[in-house]
């Protein structure tokens, strides 16, 4: 559930969480500063180098954690082809996917214990309010390794739902996502509780 980091080594294996957090937020606050379809188009291509670099067996696995996003990338762009503002809806849909691309690169190439310690070092200033930043840290790094995980699983049973019917499958598979996400939280916690708690998922 957890194991998210992509067993081909690249090099971004090797650089610090911290420095790709950093690296990548950058990276997210230019793209929403460009207005230019060109330029964000010029940035997708960008990224998708970056991804067939490392192998094209590693853009595939990258490509198919974009996939639960492609029906609202979808709506987007014909929505704003619908109003007359194409332009704009291009610039939205390649932004939201190069920033979403971007924070895969990172989940894949990053150890979840890795993003648990850049977090709660970032969160270390909150102690001084009487704050405990561990459980903030795992909240947040959970949070980072569930999402694509659990759009993965809902795009698959979206298609498993449409190979047995042809009505619409968001509203049918709502309650089976979430007995999965309530069983994935139990089994989670159930693993921190063998570890100790936070004291023993976290040693800094």
């Amino acid at each position: 559930m957890l194991a998210l980091t992509s067993d081909i080594p690249t090099p971004l294996h090797k650089w610090s969480a911290g420095l790709k957090l950093a690296l990548m937020s950058g990276a997210i606050v230019t793209l929403f500063w460009l207005k230019s379809p060109i330029y964000l188009a010029l940035a997708a291509v960008l990224t998708s180098g970056l991804y067939l670099s490392f192998s094209v067996y590693f853009a595939r696995i990258g490509l198919s954690m974009m996939r639960p996003l492609r029906f609202l990338l979808a709506f987007i762009l014909i929505w704003h082809v619908v109003t007359g503002d194409a332009q704009t809806g291009i610039a939205i849909v390649l932004r939201l996917s190069t920033a979403v691309a971007l924070a895969n690169l990172v989940t894949l190439t990053t150890r979840l214990d890795d993003l648990i310690d850049v977090t709660y070092r970032m969160m270390s200033p909150l102690s001084f309010l009487g704050v405990s930043p561990k459980p903030l840290a795992l909240a947040i790094a959970l949070v980072v390794r569930f999402v694509p995980v659990l759009l993965t699983r809902a795009n698959q049973m979206q298609l498993a739902f449409k190979a047995r019917s042809t009505k619409f499958p968001t509203f049918y598979i709502i309650l089976p996502l979430i007995m999965s996400v309530l069983d994935d939280a139990d089994h989670v916690a159930t693993a921190l509780r063998a570890k100790g708690g936070l004291d023993g998922a976290y040693k800094p």
